[in-house]
């Protein structure tokens, strides 16, 4: 397997997450989201992903692209340990908890949307900071809302990591770095604590990858 990513991209991230817990090796290929332009953006780079976005995963001629269809292509080709429940309502909250968070907060809070700003409406810093600590923060107060509806476990749907903390992580870790206010969000932050415990999230964080800048 060989996979294109950035070492702070999310969906990278969600995804480097992913691969620990199942125990999967990858071959890692920087595309540095901000070097010669955006790596992203070259000719060679959009050959393989038209999009021009990052994580790509390649795999035995399969071209996988888009985070979430890379994550459940993981959980079916390797299903242990599984990071979805067996029961389908449970399997469907927590989709529904990692939609907040890929559907509602992630596009809202990208290299891309944070460039258009500052290019389109001279948006600096402190404006992109204003604008991420909004959307950041309405999706986690959604994600410590659903998650006050159910019993208290230790991590978002059991006792073992799964596909929420896959999402969450990374999502927390983007809160930290735009100075999100989250002290009205306790479990989420209980949660975030507890899989900073474990190699498989350590091994992940941004802070260790080859490209880290």
């Amino acid at each position: 397997m060989r996979f294109h990513g950035y070492f702070r991209s999310s969906s990278s991230y969600r995804c480097r997450i992913a691969f620990n817990l199942k125990g999967v090796e990858t071959e890692f290929v920087s595309v540095h989201l901000t070097k010669d332009g955006g790596q992203q953006k070259s000719e060679a780079y959009k050959a393989l992903n038209p999009q021009g976005l990052v994580p790509t995963l390649e795999v035995d001629g399969l071209v996988l692209t888009q985070s979430p269809a890379i994550l459940e292509w993981l959980e079916e080709t390797h299903p242990e340990p599984r990071l979805l429940p067996q029961d389908p309502a449970e399997r469907a909250a927590v989709r529904a908890f990692c939609a907040v968070i890929a559907c509602e907060i992630h596009p809202l809070q990208n290299l891309r949307t944070l460039q258009y700003l500052e290019q389109n409406y001279g948006q600096q810093l402190d404006g992109k900071e204003a604008w991420c600590q909004r959307w950041i923060g309405d999706g986690l107060a959604t994600c410590e809302a659903l998650l006050a509806k159910r019993p208290k476990t230790r991590f978002a749907f059991g006792d073992a990591p799964g596909m929420a903390e896959v999402y969450l992580v990374p999502q927390m870790f983007s809160a930290n770095r735009f100075k999100v206010d989250l002290s009205a969000m306790p479990r989420l932050r209980d949660i975030y604590a507890e899989c900073e415990k474990l190699p498989a999230f350590a091994k992940a964080h941004p802070s260790v990858q080859p490209d880290a800048s």
